[in-house]
C-alpha cells in the first residue's frame, strides 16, 4: 500500500502543472451502427475505405491485434525513412484496447478508420519533426513533435515518456512513437469525457480506476 501511494503521489507531482485544456485529443470514433444504415450514409471516400477494410479484416469484418500487427508491419516495411523494430503483438493489443469503444476485443470499421487516420497524421508529424533525418525522434525533437500532435507536456512528463518509450540514447522509433500517442490520445479523451464540468480534475472509485488503466 505504501509503495502504491508513493507511486501515485509521484505521478500526480509530475502532472500537477499540466493544463488539460491545452490538450487537443482526436474526436472519438462514432458509435457502431447497423451495416445497412452505415453504408447508405457513407460518401465515396468512406465507401472506398470500407472496401479496403473488408480485404484487411476478413469475414468477421473486425481487426484483431494480430491482424493489426500484420497490417502495420507490412505497411511500414515500405517506408525506409521510418526506423522501427516493428509493431509487437503487445503494442497492438494495447492499441486495440484503447480504441475498442464497444469492448469486443477487436476494431470495427469506424474504430479502425479512426486509428488509421491518426496514424497517418502522426506519421506526417514524425517525418517533419525528424530534423536530422535519422529515422527516429530524439529527446530534443520530442517536445515539438508532441505539441504538433496536440499534447504540450512539461519536462517531467517528457522524462517519464522517454524512460518508457525511448531507447537508452533517448531516441524513440516509429512504433513506440505511435504506441505512445495512441495511448496518450485515448487517456486524454477519457479524461475530458469524465471531466464534465471542465474543472481539470476527476473523481474515480477503484472500479473505474482499474477499468481505465488495466484494459489499455
Amino acid at each position: 500500500m505504501f509503495l502504491a501511494k508513493s507511486l501515485l503521489k509521484g505521478i500526480i507531482k509530475v502532472a500537477c502543472d499540466i493544463d488539460p485544456q491545452q490538450f487537443f485529443p482526436s474526436d472519438p470514433p462514432p458509435p457502431r451502427r447497423p451495416l445497412n444504415f452505415a453504408e447508405s450514409h457513407e460518401n465515396d471516400e468512406e465507401k472506398q475505405f470500407r472496401r479496403v477494410f473488408q480485404q484487411l479484416a476478413g469475414d468477421d469484418m473486425e481487426v484483431s491485434p494480430v491482424e493489426l500487427m500484420n497490417i502495420l508491419n507490412k505497411i511500414i516495411s515500405k517506408h525506409s525513412g521510418l526506423k522501427t523494430d516493428g509493431f509487437s503483438i503487445e503494442s497492438c493489443r494495447s492499441m486495440v484496447a484503447v480504441m475498442d469503444s464497444d469492448s469486443t476485443g477487436k476494431l470495427g470499421f469506424h474504430e479502425f478508420k479512426y486509428l488509421w487516420n491518426n496514424i497517418k497524421r502522426w506519421q506526417g508529424i514524425y517525418l517533419s519533426q525528424d530534423r536530422d533525418g535519422s529515422g527516429v525522434i530524439c529527446a530534443r525533437e520530442l517536445p515539438p513533435a508532441f505539441k504538433a500532435a496536440g499534447f504540450p507536456l512539461n519536462d517531467q512528463m517528457f522524462k517519464m515518456i522517454i524512460r518508457r518509450y525511448s531507447d537508452e540514447h533517448g531516441d524513440m522509433d516509429f512504433d513506440n512513437f505511435i504506441g505512445c500517442l495512441v495511448r496518450l490520445d485515448a487517456m486524454c479523451r477519457a479524461f475530458k469525457t469524465l471531466d464534465k464540468d471542465n474543472s481539470g480534475t476527476i473523481d474515480l472509485d477503484i472500479k473505474e480506476w482499474l477499468q481505465l488503466t488495466m484494459y489499455s
